[in-house]
């Protein structure tokens, strides 16, 4: 969801890589005779802003390989790429892509690719509030609160390497905390029902409990995936 909404802005601020070399530039003299040329210019410039465009946003489509061979759209390859990467809470590869669209780019491009690379990255290092700051610099609508209690909670569970190790330990004792919790979920479930028929041994109720807690986490998980799919398809193009 953040790689799209950082991908749109790349299409919007790198569009113009094959637009600004077909402008034209009327030449002083008789009025008369120059400006009657000037409509098919215009006329032109508008079908290749539209094709650069059109080319940009067909990036998004393209695997990784592709977006690394590309050359024409060099910059807006390298950012999608970046965002790709951010999305797998990989920062380093991330900085790496943002560093070389940078490099590739326009100066006039940079600051925009820039704000993108510090979107990325927060999303990257799970730096929440670094995160809709930066989003909301590069114009777009910030994540939501739930979103951001999402990545809060993933930023204790599997914080990022450069933390520490003692961020790191913490998030193990979290993750066995939440293991046991939902088999202790699950086995009070599981006894609950089988009360009425003479209940269950502990051994058979742990078993039953941990597929009743591999149930729910599967199910939550199904949601948050259609969710996170019906707001990428309404997402603006």
């Amino acid at each position: 969801m953040f790689a799209a909404a950082i991908a749109h802005t790349a299409r919007i601020s790198l569009a113009g890589e094959h637009s600004g070399a077909t402008r034209a530039h009327p030449c002083p003299g008789d009025q008369s005779l120059e400006w009657l040329p000037m409509a098919p210019k215009q006329r032109q410039v508008r079908i290749e802003q539209r094709g650069g465009l059109e080319a940009i946003q067909a990036l998004e489509r393209r695997s990784d390989e592709e977006l690394e061979a590309e050359t024409k759209f060099k910059a807006a390859a390298l950012a999608i790429l970046g965002a790709r990467a951010a999305e797998r809470f990989d920062a380093d590869k991330a900085r790496s892509y943002f560093q070389r669209a940078i490099a590739a780019a326009r100066p006039q491009e940079r600051m925009q690719l820039r704000r993108m690379a510090d979107a990325s990255l927060a999303l990257a290092e799970r730096r929440a509030g670094d995160l809709k700051d930066a989003v909301e610099r590069l114009g777009q609508t910030p994540p939501s609160g739930r979103q951001i209690f999402a990545l809060r909670v993933i930023g204790l569970l599997v914080p990022p390497a450069s933390a520490g190790i003692l961020a790191r330990l913490r998030g193990i004792l979290l993750i066995l905390a939440i293991v046991i919790a939902l088999l202790a979920l699950g086995l009070g479930i599981v006894e609950l029902i089988a009360l009425p028929f003479g209940g269950l041994g502990l051994a058979p109720g742990v078993l039953l409990g941990l597929f009743v807690a591999i149930a729910a986490v599967t199910v939550v998980a199904m949601i948050g995936r259609r969710r996170r799919k019906r707001a990428a398809e309404s997402a603006p193009q």
